[in-house]
């Protein structure tokens, strides 16, 4: 934080105590017309407080909450929650709507395996446990044995495994957990042979997994300095900086092997290629270009060569021949393209084409069996083909169907491969693929108690405001009367290069069964159509993706799917923020809204934690132009006070320190302010999780039914839950 930040952030207590002691708010009072069952929203003190940006005064009046353990912020909280829960428990359909959610949760899933050591890894769930049990076994036939329950750490399941990396002769495995669903991680070391985990520890991790030297005796990993004690959850995370741990040694004693003190803004990997000689730097500034350097590890004392540093496009290192770097890239090819770079002439006029760019927009690469195996999006649902090591194309891999395929990871030598299929009403079924015979047989097959027969799912293209044509998919029930009284749920993402594509959720499914229709657009920003997509929804374009959003909505309208008053929009981070954009731009078209974990301060997100990385998909209040976009959809700012606003439930969670939970804080208190009508404007703060990553199967079937529950409320529905 710099002193000037400082001096602001005092200035800001000093007014705020004034005010309290005084018993009067600049800009307004304390007290919220009640909602529509006669909700007195708590007292959220508004500041006469402004920022100038560019010439331009911005007021922020609930700086206040953005000190989320001040004693007048955790009671804002508390009576928010109060509040929001006894709502919730008082609509009828919700413990039926629990209770549902609860048996269509109660199924055996897994995860796609991995091998090391001639031994096989990999998780499984019984169905209700909190959290994914890691299970080993010697051979695909044989009786595995729990290498690592998260579930016994923990009393209430809030710790959960976040990464896990084997030593490829099968005798340790390093693992990180995190603690109530904070971002930052704990390595530690297990014996796979005992199941007894060995002293080393290591702390203030995120964002990296360990990658084992080829002799085992140690690890390569990624973290930030230790925090200011009491903020480990608000404070920025610069400073990325790689490491070797050697097995047991302390964490003090652990080798630096990779900084840039001039580059605070850096994240940075680093992986050991298959063969072992070569350390992989990724390097990659605001998620949006990247570099690649690399370490011989022959030598201790060899220096990193930073072989693509020029941050002009997106790489991805695939693998190695020998001195040959197989990098994955989109530049001059915006669908990506993979190229092969020999680290002795490495100028880019010497790179040799492999892979050329294609149709559609590559996603994935992997080296196994001697085979490139390329994952493709064709109108967000996957594709994969198999090409030799001279990028000769040889066969499409048949897939279960029309969906979403991940996987296909292993070595350059292994002869199987596995992959998990899903779509929205298929639970993800895992795949053993044979690379010789291109034969994919069904490894493990989940049991949910529900008939895939019974729904249909649609894809229709739609035009935006400027005319982009957008794709989207529409599941529902069979069969559905098009006249517009139907519930439908619209779900988007829509930014950093992330493609949404389809996979079966319980939630959807639960919706789904209450007769709701569940939509979901792929919206620029994304990733489903290469970096031209993603690029027509960055900065100062960012308007086209709530465009693209708006225009699906009333695609849905006009066709009858549903009506305005029966049409319900969530999104989670990133999609927090589109529904807080599109709630605020379009308060009539909505009848009820759910951001979720969203970045809806666009002036200030990127002074917590790790949001300055996101300055490269949204730009910065402090770039003139950038900022004229920002804050003309940011949705905290263009909250206006006698809207009547959408039915609407904010969720977020006090351990969440991806997106710093006073965006949703700010945005609620500015809502419930501002309502010009009796739709109500809840809060509901998770204790105990973050930005949802390890979130415990529990608290998943709560927040869903909460929202569920809401929605039935919300948009006067009368689910056959209990009848």
């Amino acid at each position: 934080m710099s002193p000037a930040d400082l001096l602001q952030q005092r200035h800001v207590w000093e007014i705020l105590a004034a005010l309290i002691f005084a018993g009067t708010v600049g800009g307004g009072g304390f007290s919220v017309a009640p909602g529509d069952t006669g909700i007195t929203y708590p007292e959220a003190p508004r500041l006469d407080l402004t920022d100038e940006h560019h010439g331009v005064k911005v007021p922020d009046p609930y700086r206040w909450l953005e000190q989320t353990d001040s004693e007048q912020t955790r009671k804002w909280i508390e009576a928010q929650n109060k509040i929001a829960y006894a709502y919730l428990e008082k609509i009828p359909k919700r413990q039926a709507i629990k209770d549902r959610l609860t048996a269509l949760w109660n199924f055996e899933r897994y995860g796609i395996p991995h091998k090391e050591g001639g031994r096989y890894f990999f998780s499984k769930n019984d169905g209700l446990q909190n959290q994914s049990v890691l299970y080993t076994a010697a051979n695909l036939d044989g009786t595995p044995s729990v290498l690592l329950d998260p579930n016994t750490l923990s009393k209430d399941g809030t710790v959960a495994l976040t990464s896990d990396a084997v030593s490829e002769d099968g005798q340790y495995l390093a693992y990180g957990t995190a603690e109530a669903g904070s971002d930052w991680n704990v390595l530690k070391v297990r014996d796979v042979a005992t199941g007894k985990d060995l002293p080393d520890l290591i702390r203030w991790v995120k964002f990296s997994r360990p990658s084992w030297t080829k002799d085992g005796k140690g690890f390569f990993y990624s973290r930030f300095k230790e925090p200011v004690s009491g903020a480990e959850l608000k404070d920025t995370n610069r400073f990325h900086k790689i490491y070797l741990h050697k097995l047991g040694t302390a964490q003090a004693d652990d080798l630096l092997v990779y900084e840039r003190p001039d580059k605070p803004d850096w994240y940075m990997s680093g992986e050991v290629t298959e063969d072992g000689k070569y350390l992989i730097i990724s390097a990659n500034e605001n998620l949006v270009k990247d570099g690649i350097f690399y370490k011989d590890l022959s030598s201790p004392s060899t220096p990193v060569v930073e072989l693509l540093n020029k941050f002009d496009a997106q790489y991805r290192f695939v693998g190695n021949d020998g001195p040959a770097f197989w990098i994955m890239t989109d530049r001059e090819a915006p669908r990506w393209q993979l190229v092969a770079i020999d680290t002795r002439k490495p100028e880019p006029e010497n790179w040799k084409p492999v892979i050329p760019q294609a149709a559609e927009a590559i996603q994935e690469i992997e080296v196994v069996g001697e085979r490139f195996i390329v994952s493709y999006l064709k109108d967000a649902m996957t594709v994969v083909r198999v090409h030799d090591l001279a990028g000769k194309y040889l066969r499409d891999i048949d897939l279960p169907g029309i969906g979403t395929a991940t996987g296909f990871g292993g070595k350059r030598k292994d002869p199987e491969t596995f992959y998990s299929f899903t779509s929205y009403t298929a639970p993800g079924r895992i795949y053993r693929y044979d690379v010789a015979s291109n034969q994919s047989h069904l490894f493990r097959e989940p049991k949910v108690k529900f008939n895939p027969d019974d729904y249909t799912t649609r894809q229709v293209f739609y035009n935006s405001k400027d005319g982009t044509r957008v794709p989207m998919l529409i599941v529902h029930r069979k069969p559905l009367k098009l006249d517009g009284t139907n519930p439908a749920l619209l779900y988007g993402y829509g930014g950093f290069s992330i493609s949404i594509t389809p996979a079966f959720s319980v939630a959807a499914l639960a919706w789904m069964e209450m007769g709701g229709v569940y939509a979901v657009p792929n919206l620029r920003g994304g990733g489903e159509y290469g970096e031209q997509w993603h690029q027509a929804g960055m900065k100062t374009k960012k308007q086209n993706v709530f465009d693209d959003f708006i225009a699906a909505a009333e695609w849905l309208i006009a066709n009858k799917y549903t009506s305005s008053k029966k049409l319900a929009i969530h999104g989670a981070s990133n999609g927090g923020l589109l529904v807080g954009a599109c709630m605020t731009q379009r308060p009539d078209l909505f009848g009820a809204c759910l951001p979720a974990v969203g970045v809806l301060d666009m002036l200030r997100f990127h002074k917590f934690t790790v949001g300055w990385a996101w300055v490269g998909d949204y730009g910065s209040a402090e770039d003139a132009a950038e900022f004229k976009a920002l804050y003309a959809y940011s949705p905290y700012h263009n909250v206006k006070r006698g809207t009547c606003y959408p039915k609407t439930l904010i969720t977020t969670a006090d351990h969440d320190d991806r997106v710093f939970p006073a965006h949703s804080f700010k945005f609620a208190a500015a809502l419930q302010w501002a309502q010009g009508c009796e739709n109500p404007v809840l809060i509901r703060i998770e204790t105990r999780a973050g930005h949802g990553l390890g979130k415990p199967t529990s608290k998943r079937i709560e927040e869903t039914a909460d929202m569920w529950a809401f929605l039935v409320r919300a948009l006067e529905m009368d689910p056959p839950l209990d009848r």
